[in-house]
Formats: C-alpha cells, structure tokens, sequence
C-alpha cells in the first residue's frame, strides 16, 4: 500500500470532482472484491482486488465495503474482526480498526451492518455505486437497494463513473514509479524467453518461464500470458504447440506489482536461429508501424491520429510490397489494411492492464466521442486526446487469418486495393505484434520501463547465442 494520506488525498479530490459535477450530497458504495471458490468454499481461485477499490482504500483482503458520505467527506470502512477459528487456519491479522488506519480511515463497523447503515443513508440521499462486473457483486447491490437484479447495472451512478475516470485516468508520480516497475520487470520475462526458447519447446515452457521471472521478484502476472507460435490467433491461449524452426514465437505476457499497477509487453521473434527473409519483410513493417506511434503520441493528440499513423505505414508497407496497391490514404480511409491489422493500437494502462475498462470501454477510452463502425477501427479501445500522465500500450500487429481472407476474396472486398492473388502466399504465414508501454509528458512520452530492443539485429543476435 501507499501512506494513508495517498488514500485520503484521492477520495477528497473524488467528492470534489463530484460537486464540480452538481452532487453535493449522497453517498458512495465501494465493495471490495469476494473470494470465488473453483469447486468448494474452501478451494477459492487467485484474489484479485477490484482496482477502484484499491485506488481509493487500498487493502487488498476481501469481502470488505466502504460507505463515503459526499457532503461530510466522512468514510466508514465495513469489514470482519479475526476470530480464533480464522486465526487457526489463516494466522493473525490486523484488527478492522487497523485496516481501517491503513487506508486513512477512522470509523468501522461490522459487514453484517453494512446492508441497515445503506438503508439509512439512503433516506438522506442518492446511493451512488459503479456498475458492478462480478455478479457476486451485482447480487449485493441488489440485496442492499432491494432492486431486481436486471436493474443493478441500470442504476450504477454515471456522475461517480466519470468521476473516476478522470482521477484514475493521469497517473500520480506514486503511480508512474509502479507502472515502471512493472514493465521493467515485464520486459525481465520477455528477455528471459528469448534468450532461451529453442525448437522443441512447447509453448507452455515458455508462458512457465515467463511466469517464474515475475513471481520470482515479488509480482504476479497482470493477465493470462499469450505464448504460441499461432500469432494469428490475436487471444491464444492454447500452449501445447511445439515449437518449429522457421515459426515465429508470440509472447504477450505483462507483470503486476504488489500495489496492482500492471506491465503489458509483446515481442515476436523466430523460434530458429534468425528470421526468414518473408519474416523480415513484414516484421520491417511492423517496426515502421511502431516508429510512426510513437513519433504520433504526445499532450493533445488523440489516440485515434496514433492509431491511423500505424494503419498509414502498414498501408505504405504492403503497397511497397506489392501485396496492395493504391494510395494508403484511401486504404486507411476505406478500412482495407484491417484484413492484416483488425485491432486497435493500444489501451489506456494502470491498475488493470486494460485500464478502467470496467467502467466502460466508450466513457473510459472515447470521452464521448463517436466510436467507429468499422471493421478493424471499432476495435480501438482508446481513441480520446492525450494528456500528461495517462498511460498506454502502443501494440501495432500484422496478422495472415486464413478465415478472414477467405471471406474478404469470396467477397471481392475492396478489390481494387488488395492484391488477393499475391496475398494468398502469404497465408499461413502466422502473425506477428510488438507491444511497449508509454506515458504521456508534458512535451511528449516516455517509455516506461527499460527499452527491450525489438531490431532485428538486436532479436536475431540473441537467439544465435542460444543455438
């Protein structure tokens, strides 16, 4: 945890970005995340905190609830006292009254009054809460509102959601010193993977590795690792593959501090001793496409103009290569590069690896701004204007989807710009991403954490001293 006064310090700036928003008064409802058992009660899944909870209290033990009053800024912390029974299975814990202290709160009471003190304030005002995305969660809203069910999410409040958005949205110097730990750490579990990975790996030695890196310093991993020589494949969680010479090795594996501020990198790399020289046509494009992110991102851009500089230098690149043709304004405009590239460039990063998106991917990464119907463009998950101190992944990809393209030639898609007989041997090919994280500054970004050099120079002379 951060000190006390961090916690105090964030929920005195939440009730104020509340009354700039006309709410004087009511209360705030923060639930902490429950257990969730695999089979029994007893045999629970990894805890995760819920991150909103963490930003504004900070404990990470489970099963706890906060109750905020807006006009009097007085926070009440619910939770239970250790009894001799827990103490005999779990050890010993601090009392609720020092939890409570460590998050800068002075008055608790038991879990078992939180549903009557709910019922109380809400006589005095509106009970305002966050739309919940566990249905544990959910059952309790409905519980304590004594709403249906169906109607929880309906009634989450939007004035506290916008509210959070814009305290969690630019990160405090704490924060930022936490995102580069993570990532440094993240790029500690690339590093490991490509200085060690040789055919006949199977893909789940490497996401194992990875794995070890991070828990070895203290972190956890910040998502399911992406680790397969089926790059293609953007969510691949399949890690029986064996890995052949002459494929290409995805990893998209992130490290999570302590704290719970997460890291999200992706290399790609040959699994033999270099690239093929096809491999390095299209892993030449797709460093051009990071090049052009990263020279787009800076205070008052938006991230949609960084996403369509990536789309622009994978449009030159093809057409260079002759698998298009045509000016790359109009592929871009038209959505023609998505058949290779059919997702956003990146995503807003903090105390989930797709930051606040809880809270609603439009509110969060669209600021109210139209989001795009487009094949490919509707999957950018962050598209407002930057400003400093927001963090974000910049993850351009080039991806041969045997499906797809088999749809867009049996539909003659934009015909006139793809060059579907060239193409076609290219299929099979798999697909390729590299991913870094970046924070905005005041003249323009930084990378967060140490740089992993993705050249291939650089990657190829790695994985020669293996072999």
């Amino acid at each position: 945890m951060f000190h006390q006064s961090t916690y105090r310090t964030r929920r005195a700036k939440l009730l104020a970005q509340l009354k700039d928003r006309n709410v004087e008064t009511g209360f705030i409802v923060l639930l902490a995340n429950g257990e969730s058992p695999r089979n029994y009660p007893d045999n629970c899944y990894e805890f995760r905190q819920d991150s909103t909870w963490l930003y504004f209290i900070g404990l990470r033990e489970p099963g706890m609830a906060a109750l905020i009053n807006i006009a009097g800024g007085e926070t009440t912390l619910f939770g239970t006292e250790l009894t001799v029974h827990d103490m005999v299975w779990t050890g010993p814990r601090p009392s609720l009254e020092e939890l409570a202290a460590l998050g800068g709160i002075s008055q608790t009471a038991s879990i078992d009054k939180l549903a009557e003190h709910i019922g109380q304030a809400a006589r005095y005002g509106r009970i305002h809460y966050l739309k919940p995305y566990r249905v544990d969660t959910a059952q309790s809203f409905s519980r304590f509102l004594g709403m249906p069910l169906e109607q929880v999410g309906i009634g989450a409040s939007l004035e506290l959601t916008k509210a959070v958005i814009a305290l969690r949205e630019v990160k405090e110097d704490e924060e930022i010193g936490e995102l580069d730990a993570a990532s440094a750490v993240s790029a500690e579990m690339h590093q490991a993977v490509l200085s060690s990975l040789h055919p006949g790996w199977r893909a789940w030695e490497a996401a194992s590795l990875a794995r070890y890196v991070a828990e070895s310093r203290g972190f956890s991993l910040s998502f399911p690792s992406i680790a397969t020589t089926h790059g293609e494949i953007l969510h691949n969680h399949d890690y029986g593959a064996v890995c052949e010479d002459g494929q290409l090795f995805l990893l998209d594996a992130g490290a999570e501090s302590e704290n719970g501020y997460a890291g999200d990198l992706t290399t790609t790399f040959p699994v033999g001793r270099q690239f093929t020289a096809r491999q390095k046509e299209i892993y030449t494009i797709l460093l051009a496409m990071m090049e052009a992110s990263i020279k787009k991102t800076g205070p008052g851009v938006r991230f949609l103009d960084v996403h369509l500089a990536a789309a622009q230098a994978l449009a030159q690149g093809l057409v260079d290569l002759g698998l298009y043709e045509g000016e790359p304004d109009e592929i871009v405009a038209l959505g023609a590069h998505a058949l290779l590239f059919p997702h956003g460039v990146g995503h807003m990063i903090g105390l989930d690896v797709h930051d606040m998106e809880n809270l609603g991917e439009d509110l969060v990464g669209y600021d109210g701004q139209p989001r795009s119907s487009q094949f490919g463009l509707r999957s950018l998950r962050l598209a407002k204007t930057l400003k400093p101190g927001m963090a974000h992944t910049i993850e351009p990809g080039i991806y041969f989807i045997p499906g797809l393209f088999e749809l867009w030639r049996s539909e003659k898609k934009f015909k006139h710009l793809i060059r579907y007989d060239r193409l076609a041997a290219w299929i099979g090919a798999g697909g390729m991403r590299i991913e870094e994280d970046w924070l905005v500054t005041d003249t323009g970004a930084r990378r967060l954490g140490p740089l992993l050099d993705k050249g291939i120079g650089a990657i190829e002379a790695q994985r020669r001293v293996m072999h």
